[in-house]
């Protein structure tokens, strides 16, 4: 598949299940990420690699979050935090460690956005589905301490990955191009 062939044809899955990438192969579609352009080469990307069982610690991050945000929450409530973590065989936290200078914050937010969207390309390049998913958690210093961001830092992406089970649909984009 040629380039422009995978960028108009990837979608979200609705689901995917293992098999998952290989350990080469998830190194492969972090590396593609690391191909982002970078405003000041700050490389503000930094990867978690989530499999198997440590999984399980971003799900109890992630209830943790929903409990201290919504006190009182109800147990299935809980449950179906956690088990967001469990969506695909394996989930990588892409986080932005923001770096105080002359860069605005906002561009090594960008730069770790186009990051994701090499690993979106490089996976489906590979055979696999992957989705791009935050959610309140992203947004908590528990679940940004697991990857070793700061409460000031982004987690940009929570990156799900594994064989499509269930296609997303392909859904067209208006495209609004202005000429002056």
């Amino acid at each position: 598949m040629d380039l422009l062939e995978g960028i108009q044809s990837r979608t979200s899955p609705l689901k995917l299940a293992a098999p998952a990438p290989s350990a080469a192969q998830v190194e492969q579609i972090i590396r593609a990420g690391t191909r982002a352009p970078d405003h000041g080469r700050l490389r503000p990307w930094r990867f978690t690699v989530l499999e198997g069982a440590a999984r399980e610690k971003l799900g109890e991050a992630m209830a943790n979050s929903l409990r201290t945000r919504v006190p009182g929450s109800p147990q299935e409530h809980l449950d179906a935090e956690k088990a967001k973590a469990m969506r695909a065989p394996v989930v990588i936290l892409v986080g932005a460690k923001i770096s105080k200078g002359k860069i605005p914050e906002i561009e090594q937010v960008c730069a770790t956005a186009a990051a994701v969207q090499n690993m979106l390309l490089a996976a489906q390049q590979l055979g696999f589905g992957a989705q791009w998913k935050t959610g309140a958690a992203a947004y908590d210093a528990g679940v940004k301490a697991l990857c070793g961001l700061a409460p000031e830092d982004h987690i940009v992406a929570i990156v799900y990955l594994g064989t499509v089970t269930s296609p997303g649909p392909l859904v067209e984009a208006p495209v609004d191009i202005k000429r002056l």
